[in-house]
């Protein structure tokens, strides 16, 4: 099994300006990462998002690391349109290709508008996601580049959503991203939701979360709460309660042979969170 980090989990040291998306890559290949994917891409002033994605790759080849997936923003309810929203979507495939990344990940919504929210829920913009879902992936195929969505966001986040959105796209070219933590954010059990996902899968993260009841207090800094209220917090990989070891399994034997993220969102020292992570994910790899 292929390891592979989200530059996202370098966050604080990107934050504090301390490195760039661009310099962490070597901080990755010298951890031990079998590849890196990429959140939204973040140019140095006066230099374009494809330039930056040249840069990228002219690193990715020099290090032998290479860019596993380009995952960004999207909204295919926001306020410009479905329209719009493919055609701006659709230009970050040809970055993706670029950065020689295989897999593309976009959001598919981040909740009903305003506009319609008193009268309408997930059933009534489904046809929209979908539509918008579809053409971007049948743009994405002649480019030779698989797109997906991920269990994120809270309103496509749990299973049940994000397969309807799946199957309704009916393209073999489109599946999801699997985040094992994430399902906690809409109260779901992971490796419940990550058995019903498994057949689409197109690309994993690894992610552990602290999880608290709701049924009390908040614990404090660096707690969020779910859509049902509990509370939530990143954690290392292996020291939370998201069951990633069974996750893992579950991934294997679904035949799923990519590569598997690591995304670090603890309040810990990042670097010293995604390395302890790393020898927990590797233990649990040669175990499954």
């Amino acid at each position: 099994m292929k390891i592979g980090v989200s530059s996202y989990s370098f966050q604080q040291l990107i934050n504090a300006g301390s490195e760039s998306q661009l310099s962490i890559m070597k901080k990755a290949k010298e951890m031990g990462f079998d590849g890196i994917e990429f959140i939204d891409l973040d140019p140095p002033e006066g230099v374009s998002e494809k330039q930056y994605a040249e840069m990228i790759r002219e690193e990715s080849e020099k290090l032998s690391l290479p860019v596993t997936a380009y995952t960004i923003s999207a909204n295919m309810l926001g306020e410009n349109g479905v329209d719009a929203e493919v055609e701006r979507v659709c230009k970050k495939v040809d970055i993706a290709k670029i950065l020689g990344a295989k897999n593309l990940r976009h959001d598919a919504a981040w909740g009903v508008p305003d506009e319609i929210k008193a009268f309408a829920g997930f059933e009534q913009v489904l046809p929209t996601l979908v539509d918008g879902c579809r053409r971007v992936t049948e743009y994405a195929q002649t480019q030779g580049i698989t797109t997906m969505i991920e269990n994120h966001g809270f309103f496509c986040q749990e299973s049940a959503r994000v397969e309807r959105i799946i199957n309704g796209v009916g393209n073999a070219n489109f599946g999801v991203l699997l985040d094992m933590g994430n399902f906690a954010c809409a109260d779901e059990n992971s490796a419940d939701a990550a058995g019903s996902l498994a057949p689409y899968i197109k690309h994993v993260h690894a992610k552990d979360f602290h999880i608290k009841s709701g049924n009390g207090l908040n614990p404090g800094k660096g707690f969020f709460k779910s859509r049902g209220g509990n509370y939530l917090r990143g954690s290392v990989i292996g020291h939370g309660d998201i069951p990633v070891f069974q996750c893992l399994s579950i991934v294997k034997n679904s035949g799923y042979d990519g590569f598997v993220s690591i995304e670090f969102e603890g309040i810990e020292d990042c670097l010293k969170g995604i390395e302890i992570g790393l020898e927990n994910l590797r233990k649990m790899a040669e175990m499954v």
